[in-house]
């Protein structure tokens, strides 16, 4: 799945996607050993494009290349850990 068009804004603690002039993102809390997905949102007319699966990845992608504890608060990021198992 292509990630590499998904920008990590520290700043404002989310990974983004931007497309058309629209933002998809997922919201998350960093500490210095976790990293709390919280909250994952994507235009409506957006949508049905799996733009959020693609954040989700790229989280994960990030956190783990960082050591970092993933912790699945938002709904979308737990049924897709559900859906895809990581080893």
């Amino acid at each position: 799945m292509e990630t590499s068009d998904v920008v990590d804004n520290r700043e404002a603690q989310q990974f983004e996607l931007h497309i058309d002039g629209e933002t998809a993102v997922l919201a998350y809390q960093r500490t210095d050993t976790t990293l709390a997905l919280v909250h994952t949102e994507v235009p409506e007319r957006l949508r049905g494009q799996h733009l959020a699966e693609r954040l989700v990845v790229a989280a994960l992608d990030s956190g783990r290349a960082a050591g970092l504890r993933i912790i699945p608060v938002c709904p979308f990021v737990r049924a897709y850990l559900r859906k895809h198992p990581q080893p």
